[in-house]
């Protein structure tokens, strides 16, 4: 599978997350300053969300200080549905029952280790068939 990761900046976290993801056999794309880029928040988000609905890569990774942001930029590009999860419950949930297609954390508050929790969750998690009729009232 071919994801992509973007930051406001190159952090700990975003290291760690994309070492996990390449650890999994991802082919990870790296956007903004993880890649040495000088895009900021808006513009990251922005080309994440373009990457996953474009087709380029079918998940998307995402971080800012609050990751607030971010996921506003994200879900401005049609066919994101991009999720700020701070815990693994939200992001078996997003997956679950909103076939969230773009992972959002807060550089501010999460760790390595819970990342490493909550993207465990995320791939665990499938989309539930019920709620198809609800996704495509996101379009």
């Amino acid at each position: 599978m071919r994801v992509v990761l973007g930051s406001d900046e190159k952090t700990t976290l975003s290291d760690a997350v994309a070492e996990l993801l390449s650890a999994r056999g991802f082919a990870v794309e790296l956007i903004g300053p993880p890649a040495g880029e000088p895009d900021q928040w808006a513009e990251v988000g922005r080309r994440v969300g373009e990457a996953v609905a474009s087709g380029s890569a079918q998940q998307g990774f995402l971080f800012c200080w609050t990751g607030t942001g971010a996921s506003i930029a994200a879900n401005k590009v049609r066919g994101v549905r991009a999720a700020l999860c701070g815990d693994p419950g939200t992001a078996t949930g997003a997956r679950r029952w909103n076939d969230a297609n773009v992972l959002v954390m807060s550089n501010r508050l999460v760790s390595p280790a819970l990342a490493a929790e909550i993207l465990e969750a995320w791939f665990a998690a499938e989309p539930d068939p019920s709620e198809a009729r609800n996704i495509a009232r996101l379009e």
